[in-house]
Parts: structure tokens; C-alpha cells; sequence
């Protein structure tokens, strides 16, 4: 039976086929090679890919787009709250879970985001099942790399509800390493990264590919809440406003105008990427009000400036978690339909300072091409140079115990591939302790408190002995499916205990956005307050310095001059305890301002050793070049003091 790959976009999808060696990207009847992500209800009937798209702007409330910015998330999620001011349909709380309301034939009906992505996979499924002449049952679907295990179950049941098995669920930027790998053929170990601009989503995996079609992922980041959609609304919002100023009309409250306004921005955007203006023309956008408007690309470009920026920062963190910097990536792979914007491949281009960009594969297409690679090996297929390939995927985040003074004891690291199993040693806090509470947790913290508990169990009947005697061992074993099992047993007598923890109690994507986010913030908080204390233990230890340095001197100043400069090292001392907490510049200012006021009774000094100071200060000698030809007299510096 064939098995096919499916890529469920949030803008458009694709179904492809591994068929005798080969890799066919299926066209729908219409010819187009995918199809629009979007359902629509009308009084008559439910329409499915082009036909839901081209009767969008006289039916928005009932046409549904973007529906994978809802699967598996909550109502109260701050994205879904977001793009709730985007839609013109409505989408409602049912104990917590958003539920799109239509008219269909009539009458209101509730549909979960699983099953308007349910539709979607069944259009798909249809089209395959044209095109190879039998009933499809298996497909390999893709994810974002940055779905949690909620999006990636409510994905599953989107399949079911499409009757589907769906055998595997992997994620984009992999299918797409596996789409390039079949059609580079490579040979030898490379480091490839995946750039995945889609439109709702960025995805940043780093893959090894290595020797016998070995594909082991190093590193995935990324945006769930990031991509086209997002830049055509930045282009809605600039339409509105230009409408507003023009004839005093507010149309974002109106669904039929925002609707007619968000096809237009679409057209413009994609118009975009090969010219450097476009004329945007609405026929009766409001109150039968026709618009006119005129976007450059530069103007676009500002517009969504911040958020082409952004995407980078997926970039960098899957390079700080691969532990590789820019020059050990061999090869920049971009897909996905919005990486044909100029702009964001000379970004790219520019963060690997010049580095050429492989475009070479489709980027709407490599993806399907990819899952149906996997679905051909999956379903036993073992044909041409796919019977040896071997995915090796990761742990998203970090897993670990805790231990003394509620601190997070991680046993298995971030990134980690899996399938994958450590053991580590844990021992009592107490004397003649007979019991211990393990708690997992998951998260990237020192403090358990910050980090998500999974789960908690105990291992009772521990051996009583002084504290720090008795030895156990925390095994944490993580399966090919991405379910972690953690047991802990007692070498002394082999007790064991332990517990299974499924995917459904991992966090939600937005909560591990949230923890590797909130780690960062604080790494950087950490770091700068390291170096504002040392810049202020740096002053101080200067200015003690030159006052011990006056005071010992014998010959070079006079009593008048040690005076005045013992007077001004104790105003100094005086002010840093009055600051304790002031910025690092502000300390840095203060160093500066006494080098520029000291400088001439310290050349005085004829070149004495009179602080140490590490190689981060400026030394006299570059003091004198920084302050040219001016000689600063004693007199001036003790006129400078009597001011003060």
C-alpha cells in the first residue's frame, strides 16, 4: 500500500509520493502543485483549497485561513489573542479551547481547529488518491520543529479525523535536510541549516549529515507565531491607516473590508519579490469606496523590519544549542514560500557574512518531498538510495531532578538526540534518611521553581546511614517517540522505583518558548552584573591605589599636591558608597572622569606602578593620546578640588 508525505501548511499545503526511486510532488485537478490552506461554508456547501480562497472576500466570517495558528492551543494563549484581531471569523472559548463558529446551510456550527485541518488533510488525501489510482491510508505529515507535543497530538487527530494513519510526525526543516540529501546526493559529513520561512511559522534546524544517510539533528529553533501572515498584516494595517487618512473610514472593524484588504496585501507582498513597487487596487473596499495605494518594497521592508530580524534570532539559538559557530555550517538551505523575499535572503546572506544560500529546491515543495521520503521508508519501501537513511531527532529541553536548596540537577542536556539514556547519581540530605521524593522536572533554570514539573515519585526503604552514604541512581531513558521514563534504585538492597511520563504532560509550546526566553534574559542579566561589579571593584581598587601611592611618596609632589589629591581619593571613596548600585557605565564614567582629572599628578609620579589594573582599562599612555596637547597644570587640578 503507498504511503504519501503531507505538508499541512498554515497557507498552503502539499502531497507528495515516493514512486520507483523517485519523489512526485502531486498536482490537484487545477494543475497547482499545492493548494491554498483554507475552508470556507457557504449556504450550499463547504469548499476546500481555490475554490474556499476565491469566494473569500464575499464570505469572510465563514471562510477559515490560518487554522494551524490554533491547533493544539489554548484559548488564552497571548498569540491566539493576537491574531483573534486578524480574523474576520469567529473563534469562541469552550473550556479553554478556541472553536471557529460558521453558517453552514443555514445554521451555526462549531468546528474544532483539528477539524478544519482535518478537511484540509482530506482535500490532500483525495488529490493523492486521483493521482495514484488507489485508497490512501498512510502519511507521514509534518510539524514545525517548534510544535509541542499538544500541537503534534491535536496534528494526529487532524489525520484521524481525515482517515488517516498518520504513521509519523516529523518535522519541516528535517523533511526538507531529507528533500536536499536525496537530490544533492551527498557524500562525505556536512552541517547543514535549514532556514524555514513559511507563512505562519520560522523554523532553524541544524542537521549533520553524515555517512550512510545518517541524518542526526544538532539543534532546532524557532517561531511558531512568525511568518507571512504576519507580513501581510503588517500591509493590511498600513492600508488602513492610508484609507483612514484619506476619507476618514476605519476599516479594520469591518470582516468584508478586511478581508478584500488582506487578499490585496498578499498579491502585493508576493508582487514584491520581483519588482520594486506595486499599485494595490480594491474596488469598493468600504462604502463603496474604491482604494488606490502604491507600496514600494522599500517602504514593505520598513514595515516589517523587526520582524525579518527576528527570524535571525532563531538562528543564533539553534547555533548556540548545535554548540557550532557560523563557519562550521556547511551549507544555508532556505524553504518555505516567504524566504523568496529579497529581503530576508540578504539578511541571511548577511548573518554568514556573504555566505552563498542554497535556493536550488522548491521552497513550497521540498517539504512534502521530504515526508514522503520518510513515508516510503516507514512503509518498507526499499528502493533506490533510501533503504540505509536514519533520522536522529533531540530533546527540545532540558530534564533533571532537584536537589539541595530546590536546585535543578539537569541529567539529560537540551538538545540531546534521542533515543537516549543516562544515568546519574543522587545521595540522602538527611542522617538515616529511609525514603527520597524524586521530582522531574523539565526547563533550562537553576531553580527547580522556575523549570515545569513532570512528574513525582518516591523510593522508599533506603538502608538508614549518615547523610551523603547511601548512592542512588537516577536513570532518565528517553524512547524513539519522545516519552521519557525516569527510575531510581538503591544499590545498597536494588530497590527500584520509577515513573513514565507521555507527551500529553510535556508544556506547551508557548511555556518552552517562554523558559529557553526567560533563561536567556537571565544569562544576560547575570553577565552584565558580573561586569558592572567588576568595573566598580576595579574604581575602587583605583582610587585606594593613587591615594596609598600619594600618601608613600617621598619626592615627586609637593605636600600641597598630596594634600589635594588625598582630599579628592576620600570624595571618591565617599561616592562609591553612596552608589552601590549604580549601571556599569556610570561607573565606567566616573573611572574616566578621575584618569582625565588625575592625569598630570600622575605623570608626576614618573610611571608608577600605582594600581593594577587588568587589561579592560585604558592605561595612562592611551589616556594622553586620547586627551592630544593639553597639559592639565597642578594648579587647575587644585583649583578643580576647591570647586568641588
Amino acid at each position: 500500500m503507498v504511503a504519501v508525505g503531507i505538508d499541512l501548511g498554515t497557507t498552503h499545503s502539499c502531497v507528495a509520493v515516493f514512486k520507483e526511486g523517485n519523489v512526485e510532488v502531486i498536482a490537484n485537478e487545477l494543475g497547482n502543485r499545492t493548494t491554498p490552506s483554507i475552508v470556507a461554508f457557504t449556504p450550499r456547501e463547504r469548499l476546500i483549497g481555490e475554490a474556499a480562497r476565491n469566494q473569500a472576500a464575499s464570505n469572510p466570517r465563514n471562510t477559515i485561513f490560518g487554522a494551524k495558528r490554533l491547533i493544539g492551543r489554548r484559548f488564552d494563549d497571548v498569540g491566539v489573542q493576537l491574531d483573534l484581531r486578524h480574523w474576520p471569523f469567529l473563534v469562541t472559548n469552550d473550556n479553554g479551547k478556541p472553536q471557529i463558529v460558521v453558517e453552514f446551510k443555514g445554521r451555526k456550527k462549531v468546528f474544532a481547529p483539528e477539524e478544519i485541518s482535518g478537511m484540509i488533510l482530506f482535500r490532500m488525501k483525495e488529490v493523492a488518491e486521483a493521482f495514484v489510482g488507489e485508497k490512501i491510508i498512510d502519511a507521514v505529515v509534518t510539524v514545525p520543529a517548534y510544535f509541542n507535543d499538544a500541537q503534534r497530538q491535536a496534528t494526529r487527530t487532524a489525520g484521524s479525523i481525515a482517515g488517516l494513519n498518520v504513521i509519523r510526525v516529523i518535522n519541516e526543516p528535517t523533511a526538507a535536510a531529507l528533500a536536499y540529501g536525496l537530490d544533492k546526493n551527498v557524500r562525505g559529513e556536512k552541517n547543514v541549516l535549514i532556514y524555514d520561512l513559511g507563512g505562519g511559522t520560522v523554523d532553524v534546524s541544524i542537521l549533520t549529515i553524515g555517512e550512510g544517510s545518517v541524518y542526526e539533528v544538532k539543534a532546532t529553533a524557532g517561531n511558531s507565531r512568525l511568518g507571512g501572515e504576519d507580513f501581510d498584516n503588517r500591509l493590511v494595517a498600513y492600508i488602513a491607516e492610508d484609507f483612514r487618512k484619506k476619507y476618514g473610514r476605519e476599516i479594520l472593524n469591518n470582516s468584508r473590508a478586511l478581508r478584500r484588504a488582506k487578499t490585496a496585501a498578499e498579491k502585493a507582498k508576493k508582487f514584491l519579490t520581483s519588482a520594486m513597487e506595486a499599485t494595490i487596487q480594491i474596488e469598493s473596499l468600504y462604502d463603496n469606496i474604491d482604494y488606490v495605494g502604491c507600496v514600494s518594497r522599500a517602504l514593505f521592508e520598513e514595515l516589517c523590519s523587526d520582524l525579518f530580524r527576528d527570524t535571525l534570532k532563531s538562528v543564533e539559538q539553534a547555533l548556540s544549542g548545535a554548540r557550532l559557530q557560523k563557519a562550521d555550517i556547511h551549507e544555508i538551505i532556505l524553504v518555505g514560500g516567504s524566504t523568496r523575499i529579497p529581503k530576508i535572503r540578504s539578511l541571511v546572506q548577511d548573518f554568514f557574512d556573504g555566505r552563498a544560500l542554497t535556493t536550488s529546491i522548491n521552497p513550497d515543495e521540498s517539504i512534502a518531498c521530504g515526508a514522503a521520503v520518510q513515508a516510503a521508508i516507514l512503509s518498507g519501501q526499499n528502493e533506490g538510495n533510501i533503504q540505509d537513511l536514519l533520522l536522529i531527532d533531540v530533546v527540545p529541553l532540558s530534564l533533571g531532578v532537584e536537589t539541595a536548596r530546590g536546585m535543578m540537577f539537569k541529567v539529560i542536556e537540551r538538545n540531546t538526540p534521542i533515543p537516549c539514556r543516562f544515568t546519574k547519581e543522587l545521595t540522602t540530605l538527611e542522617d538515616y534518611q529511609n525514603s527520597m521524593t524524586i521530582e522531574v522536572f523539565e526547563g533550562e533554570r537553576a531553580l527547580t521553581s522556575d523549570n515545569n514539573l513532570l512528574g513525582v515519585f518516591d523510593l522508599s526503604d533506603i538502608p538508614p546511614a549518615p547523610r551523603g552514604v547511601a548512592k542512588i541512581d537516577v536513570t532518565f531513558d528517553v524512547d524513539a517517540n519522545g516519552i521519557l521514563t525516569v527510575s531510581a534504585q538503591d544499590r545498597s538492597t536494588g530497590n527500584r522505583k520509577g515513573i513514565t511520563i507521555a507527551n500529553n504532560h510535556r508544556l506547551t509550546q508557548t511555556q518552552i518558548s517562554k523558559m529557553i526566553a526567560d533563561a536567556q534574559a537571565y544569562r544576560e542579566e547575570d553577565t552584565e552584573n558580573k561586569l558592572r561589579l567588576e568595573v566598580r571593584n576595579q574604581l575602587e581598587t583605583y582610587v585606594y591605589s593613587i591615594k596609598q601611592s600619594v600618601v608613600e611618596n617621598k619626592r615627586q609632589i609637593s605636600e600641597k599636591e598630596k594634600s589635594a589629591m588625598v582630599r579628592e581619593c576620600k570624595k571618591a571613596i565617599t561616592w562609591l558608597e553612596e552608589n552601590p548600585d549604580c549601571l556599569r557605565e556610570e561607573y565606567e564614567r566616573k573611572m574616566s572622569e578621575l584618569l582625565r582629572r588625575w592625569s598630570r599628578v600622575i605623570r608626576k609620579l614618573n610611571g608608577q606602578n600605582l594600581c593594577h589594573i587588568n587589561k579592560r582599562q585604558r592605561n595612562t599612555s592611551e589616556l594622553d593620546s586620547e586627551l592630544g596637547d593639553h597639559e592639565t597644570t597642578i594648579e587647575e587640578v587644585e583649583e578643580l578640588f576647591e570647586l568641588n
